[in-house]
């Protein structure tokens, strides 16, 4: 039978080792996993916001294309209508045509942590383009 020191059997109640050092351990991280979940966390959430900002922009493009009349309103529109709800406070939209194309450029803030909450102070930019219909 395994001893330890001064002959005494492991795990007998006089000798503590090293027993719960695991523990301490990794309450000593949990600090760090917290701060980097939160990083890739918000980096998750300004990739979203390119994605939203694209596509809104592209909705709003088709949709002022294919408008007979007040093709700029159409476009606003469909642009705030793509976004979702949390993301609609913080969106300004700019819709003209040129020649006989329709360009979109939807501009969104990225959110702090929580969309709907708080903004950072950068926006994100998403242009598209469509031909006129007639």
């Amino acid at each position: 039978m395994p001893t330890g020191r001064f002959g005494r059997r492991r795990g007998d109640r006089g000798e503590r080792g090293d027993r719960g050092q695991v523990t301490v351990e990794f309450l000593g991280v949990i600090p760090l996993i917290l701060v980097v979940l939160i990083v890739v966390w918000q980096c998750v959430l300004a990739g979203y916001t390119y994605s939203l900002a694209g596509n809104a922009a592209d909705e709003g493009a088709r949709a002022g294309a294919a408008a007979e009349t007040g093709g700029a309103a159409a476009c606003a529109d469909a642009a705030r209508e793509d976004l979702p709800s949390a993301w609609q406070d913080s969106v300004s939209t700019e819709c003209r045509e040129e020649g006989g194309l329709f360009k979109a450029t939807v501009r969104v803030k990225v959110p702090v942590l929580f969309p709907g909450a708080a903004d950072f102070p950068w926006t994100v930019t998403g242009t598209a383009g469509a031909a006129k219909e007639n």
